[in-house]
């Protein structure tokens, strides 16, 4: 489902919605939970990021990669000033530039609460 996801990312939300939908109802089944769980709970307690955050983290490292590639093409293309902000088109980094969805905010607001509760 992520297979070169860095470079997918800027795809349109309701296509990224669509694999989070797949995302969840597959954390569902394998988990057994009921239709009334909450899938912020359910990767929560998975410790699966979400599709967004997976994506973000796996740009996140491709673009440090490339960065210090050999090759000056490669790096060229990693490195880049970003479109103004009434700009239509969206190239793969702006994922790292956006906010997160609110599904991703809410399981990461859990995992702290988790971590503030075991210290």
């Amino acid at each position: 489902m992520t297979y070169a996801c860095s470079v997918f990312t800027h795809a349109a939300p309701n296509i990224i919605k669509k694999l989070q939908k797949i995302q969840n109802k597959f954390c569902r089944q394998a988990t057994d939970a009921h239709w009334c769980a909450k899938n912020s709970v359910l990767h929560g307690d998975l410790e699966l990021p979400t599709i967004n955050k997976f994506m973000e983290d796996a740009s996140k490292r491709f673009f440090d990669m490339v960065q210090s590639h050999p090759n000056p093409l490669i790096a060229s293309a990693a490195t880049y000033e970003p479109p103004p902000i009434y700009h239509f088109l969206r190239r793969p980094r702006n994922i790292l530039l956006d906010p997160p969805d609110t599904l991703t905010s809410e399981v990461e607001k859990l995992s702290e609460a988790k971590s503030m509760r075991k210290e």
